[in-house]
């Protein structure tokens, strides 16, 4: 009886066997391989250097006063034209007005002293060269004539001086353009630099961006270069226009300006972009940048997928270094001449089946 269910035992057993082994797994090359396409670090860094920007207008101000006192009218709106030397703010000036006044009075009291003295001078001179005055007497008036002049004289530069403060409190605008931005409203105290309006001159623009103290020796005035508006999907044409010689309040960041050749309506200022400079590099200290977007990360490590000999997705681990606008720097884990997937119709994992595209 042992004997026969044993038998039968391993009867089943065997044929569990046989039946798992006819459910057999797709192979890997009966898996779909994923299309990718292919791209080489050494064919993106060779001689153009991406950094980001934004537009600005060439005439652009913000306009503030050195007094203090109450703001009493604005005249403009946001979105306003105004022309150079248009009335934009006023601020209230009854202490100006109190002073001129004073001073007004001072100048009326020195012209009348002056003529005084003028005539005293011009009387005594006559008597001196007809000898029925002294030598003293002459000089008495002399000093007297000299002294009632200055006196005048005082009085009309404090008016002056009077006069150009009323400049900062009647804020005009300095050139033809369009108010941007209004930064107080009637009834606000004004204080000395704060803003009270922004302008710019339309129809002009150029580009605003820094380069790193690494990079600003490979490019130069004059040169052209691609800016890349992403919001508009369009491209200008633009000139290095200046390099700054100083980074010393900008973190080891030069300030660059770039031209616009030609711009359109639909340019703002504000508006960000991305700028391409052709530059020469040595090819000793050529740096190896890929697309920010074909990086994978996984936690803190950060990896990029390569194709291995068996023709499938290998995911590498690699050290990353500065951004380059939509680049970044591979620091080790990535050569200049090996090939990486920048993309894919798929979802990639260790191991699938990839085919180049």
């Amino acid at each position: 009886m042992k004997l026969k269910l044993y038998t039968l035992l391993i009867a089943g057993a065997a044929s569990l066997f046989i039946s798992c082994g006819d459910d057999k797994k797709p192979t890997k090359e009966q898996r779909p391989a994923i299309a990718v396409s292919v791209n080489s670090p050494a064919s993106e860094k060779g001689s153009t250097l991406s950094l980001s920007g934004k537009i600005e207008a060439v005439n652009n101000a913000k306009l503030s006063t050195r007094m203090m006192g109450y703001v009493d009218n604005i005249n403009v709106e946001i979105g306003d034209k105004v022309r150079k030397g248009q009335l934009l703010v006023s601020i209230n000036n009854s202490d100006l007005q109190a002073k001129l006044a004073q001073v007004n009075a001072k100048i009326t009291e020195a012209q009348a002293a002056y003529n005084n003295a003028e005539k005293d001078y011009n009387r005594f001179r006559n008597l001196f060269e007809d000898n029925s005055a002294s030598q003293k007497e002459l000089d008495d008036m002399t000093a007297n004539y000299e002294m009632a002049k200055a006196r005048l004289e005082a009085a009309k530069q404090m008016k002056n001086e009077i006069q150009a403060q009323f400049a900062y409190v009647n804020i005009r605008a300095p050139f033809s353009g369009v108010i941007t931005n209004k930064f107080v409203e009637e009834g606000d105290m004004a204080n000395p630099g704060m803003p009270l309006v922004a302008m710019e001159a339309p129809g002009v623009f150029e580009v605003r961006a820094t380069v790193p103290e690494s990079e600003v020796s490979s490019i130069k005035e004059g040169t052209q270069v691609d800016v890349k508006i992403k919001t508009l999907d369009k491209t200008l044409k633009g000139t290095i226009s200046e390099i700054s010689s100083s980074a010393k309040n900008t973190g080891s960041q030069y300030p660059v300006k770039v031209s616009l050749e030609e711009t359109g309506d639909e340019i703002r200022s504000g508006m960000y972009v991305s700028i391409d400079i052709p530059v020469e590099r040595k090819t000793a200290s050529e740096r190896v940048l890929i697309p920010s977007a074909a990086v994978v990360h996984r936690g803190d490590l950060t990896g990029i997928y390569t194709i291995s000999s068996q023709k499938t997705a290998l995911l590498r681990w690699i050290r990353l270094g500065k951004n380059y606008g939509d680049q970044v720097e591979v620091l080790s884990g990535l050569n200049a001449e090996e090939e990486y997937i920048a993309d894919a119709q798929g979802k990639l994992y260790n191991g699938a089946p990839v085919s180049k595209q």
